[in-house]
């Protein structure tokens, strides 16, 4: 690759970083988030996401697969966006819709991140994670399923860094989808949950009230279990 073609692709990346950095102020400039997560907007609301789910579940479904894309394009993590899924769809519905967006999201990003950020990437962070580059050439969507599955490093970095090991966008593509299921699930699970005491709460719950309701508690001590048991397992996947 010639100098003139890799300085080109490093301002394009630059470009969209900016832009990224510019959307995201424009958006948080504009918008009250304290307002959007009041408990009084949700429980004025909630009916209304309720009756389109139930009129129009496939328009409401395109749209919302559409925004996960192009939230993880922009904001690059995805925990607040399965809260959304469970609360709107349902743990079933919304993990399927959820896993579809992110996947097609964090794959769009590796694209792009491959084609016009790997060399910034790799000054970052290959000296840091060289020794995954045996494992991904030893079995790449065996390594790239567990990468995904016991996560540890941020869902925004771990979306590009693969890309200094020359992965198979396809392979990165089915290992998301697969290796991000078990923790979504849980958190849209925790979602539904809390649309279940919303509906049943005129006042908002209190911490006991949420963590004393099966359909959070369940799904929470599971969760916590399985953060536990990937912070054992990343002990060995990510040492020499």
């Amino acid at each position: 690759m010639n100098i003139t073609s890799t300085k080109l692709k490093l301002v394009i990346g630059a470009t969209y970083l900016i832009a990224l950095f510019a959307v995201l102020y424009f958006v948080f400039s504009f918008i009250d988030i304290e307002d959007l997560t009041s408990y009084e907007f949700i429980k004025n609301n909630i009916n209304y996401f309720i009756e389109l789910r139930q009129s129009n579940l496939f328009f409401l479904a395109s749209i919302f697969i559409l925004f996960t894309i192009v939230w993880v394009l922009a904001a690059g993590f995805g925990s607040p966006v399965a809260i959304f899924a469970g609360f709107i769809f349902g743990k079933w519905i919304g993990t399927l819709l959820l896993v579809i967006g992110l996947s097609i999201g964090a794959t769009l990003l590796y694209i792009f991140a491959n084609f016009f950020l790997k060399e910034i990437i790799k000054e970052k962070f290959l000296e840091k994670y060289k020794n995954l580059d045996a494992k991904f050439k030893k079995s790449e969507f065996i390594y790239l399923l567990v990468y995904r599955l016991i996560g540890g490093i941020p869902f925004a970095i771990s979306n590009v860094l693969p890309c200094i090991f020359n992965v198979k966008a396809l392979n990165f593509f089915w290992a998301t989808f697969i290796g991000i299921i078990p923790s979504l699930f849980l958190i849209c699970s925790i979602g539904s949950g809390l649309e279940k005491i919303i509906d049943q709460n005129l006042e908002a719950p209190t911490v006991i009230d949420l963590i004393s309701s099966p359909d959070i508690f369940f799904p929470l001590i599971v969760f916590i279990c399985l953060v536990l048991i990937t912070l054992y397992l990343r002990k060995f996947f990510y040492r020499d």
